[in-house]
């Protein structure tokens, strides 16, 4: 399956195994990380529903790219700026893309049944 998301202002086409270079993103090597803003998602032909999918990676590392020099020059009038610029990036291996899974559901029921556990204790203790 793949999936084509949007990060840093820019877009990648992603499948799980990837390794792609994106802009910085908080996080330390080794973190797993969520790319929620899936633009489209498919497998081979068919297209799936993107708002349903998401896509899970892990940082590699935190690096700088290479280095772009930034000359400036004005005829005849001895004007030579010479600077250069690193900017950082993140790399990432795409661990997962799928389906979005039902966790936070499970969550939200636990702790439905936690609120309401008190109020049976209360209701038997009566």
């Amino acid at each position: 399956m793949f999936a084509v998301v949007r990060t840093g202002g820019k877009q990648y086409r992603v499948a799980a195994g990837d390794k792609i270079a994106v802009e910085k993103l908080a996080g330390e090597a080794g973190d797993t990380i969520t790319l929620g803003d899936v633009l489209l998602a498919g497998e081979g032909e068919s297209l799936a529903d993107a708002g349903s999918v998401t896509v899970s990676a892990e940082i590699i590392a935190q690096a700088k790219s290479e280095k772009v020099i930034v000359f400036k020059k004005r005829r005849r009038h001895n004007y030579r700026r010479k600077n250069g610029h690193r900017q950082e990036m993140t790399l990432l291996r795409i661990t997962a893309v799928g389906a979005a899974e039902a966790k936070p559901a499970k969550k939200a029921a636990a702790k439905k049944t936690k609120s309401e556990a008190p109020a049976e204790a209360a209701a038997t203790a009566e």
